[in-house]
This record gives structure tokens, C-alpha cells and sequence, in this order.
């Protein structure tokens, strides 16, 4: 059984800088996605970035791109998201995920394993 936990949020200020860890534990991870989500109050969840856990491959969405970075550390089965230069519009619950077998995508559909969620709150 897949178990993801999230971790690391908390209040910041714009400009500031948090870093988010999802502790992944149970069936391996190989071969798979990994990626972290956001739901901000009242919206759909929406991608934020995801990595490969086999090659370390990431890809980000563009509103995030030049300030987050995903990563990952195979031997301790975590997965990061270092954030910075934080705006007010980052508000949101972040979400951990795990990819559907053979899958490399950016819906919430392509991914079926989920923690529990951080919230992180970004005040101006």
C-alpha cells in the first residue's frame, strides 16, 4: 500500500522561500511519476511540477517554472519542492502524487496516489 506525506508548509512572506517534502513509503517507485499539486481556496486542483523518479527528469508549469524546484533523493524516498521568491498567489493546499503506471502527465486524472496535502500560506 502506497503511503505519501506531505510536509513543510506553513506561513511565509512574498519573497520568501519554503521547502515542501513528501515522505513516499510502501510499493516502489521505480518506473514511476512523481508530482506535486495545489488547490487554492474555492479553485480545481492544478499541476505545479513533476519528476521521474528513475532519471530525475522534471518539468514544471509555466507559473511556477523560474521559482520552484522539484526533486528527489531515491535512497531516502522523498521527494521535494524547494519554493522561492514566493507570491501571495501561491496560497494553496500542495498535494504529493504518484503516477499511473507508464504515465508522464500533468492532469489530476494521470495520477493515483495521493498525500494528504501542506497548506502554504503566503501573506504580501
Amino acid at each position: 500500500q502506497v503511503q505519501l506525506v506531505e510536509s513543510g508548509g506553513g506561513l511565509a512572506q512574498a519573497g520568501g522561500s519554503l521547502r515542501l517534502s513528501c515522505a513516499a513509503s510502501g510499493r516502489s517507485f521505480s518506473s514511476y511519476a512523481m508530482a506535486w499539486f495545489r488547490a487554492a481556496p474555492g479553485k480545481d486542483r492544478e499541476f505545479v511540477g513533476r519528476i521521474d523518479w528513475n532519471t530525475g527528469v522534471t518539468d514544471s508549469a509555466d507559473s511556477v517554472k523560474a521559482r520552484f524546484t522539484i526533486s528527489r533523493d531515491s535512497a531516502k524516498n522523498m521527494i521535494y519542492l524547494q519554493m522561492n521568491s514566493l507570491k501571495p498567489e501561491d496560497t494553496a493546499v500542495y498535494y504529493c502524487a504518484r503516477g499511473r503506471p507508464m504515465t508522464w502527465g500533468r492532469r489530476v486524472e494521470d495520477f493515483d496516489q495521493w498525500g494528504q496535502g501542506t497548506q502554504v500560506t503566503v501573506s504580501s
